[in-house]
């Protein structure tokens, strides 16, 4: 009985959190999206600061959520996804386009930062789960991670630039 118990109790804990991380993201982001961040991050590419207040979750995230408590945590979490492939793939590029102005050993040290950065967000924004080990956790992971990507997106554009 016990037993049972227990298995039935493991079997739930592990279906819950399969669950949290099982969300998909809906839909690839429209070019009309991706270009609004586009365009926001290029005005902006001299204030950091300015670009995540001007830049994250105002053009693309908010519109998808629609009103703050509408939708389930899941789909928040997707638009929050939405947003988060575009900053991911502006991202890659202002990478690339920072190992173009690199030497050899500088190359190896940005190699160095974003992996030390990939580790740091994965962890910060995994805590999120680690810590409210619930359904708000899928939402506020999913903006997390976008929010991390967007500001390594802006500064590697930084870094590409001085």
């Amino acid at each position: 009985m016990v037993r049972r118990l227990l298995a039935t109790g493991l079997w739930l804990l592990c279906s819950v959190v399969v669950a949290a991380n099982a969300h998909a993201q809906s839909r690839q982001p429209t070019a009309q999206e991706a270009a609004a961040i586009r365009e926001c991050a290029t005005k902006y590419r001299d204030d950091l600061d300015a670009g995540e207040q001007q830049c994250l979750f105002k053009l693309v995230a908010a519109p998808c959520i629609g009103q703050p408590g509408s939708m389930a945590e899941a789909a928040t979490a997707d638009c929050y996804d939405i947003e988060g492939a575009i900053w991911d793939r502006l991202l890659n590029q202002n990478y690339q386009t920072l190992l173009g102005t690199l030497d050899d050993e500088q190359t190896k040290q940005a190699r160095a930062m974003q992996r030390a950065w990939l580790a740091y967000r994965d962890a910060t924004c995994q805590f999120y789960d680690d810590k409210i080990r619930g359904s708000m956790s899928i939402m506020m992971h999913a903006a997390c991670v976008t929010r991390q990507t967007a500001r390594q997106a802006m500064l590697l554009d930084f870094f590409s630039r001085l």
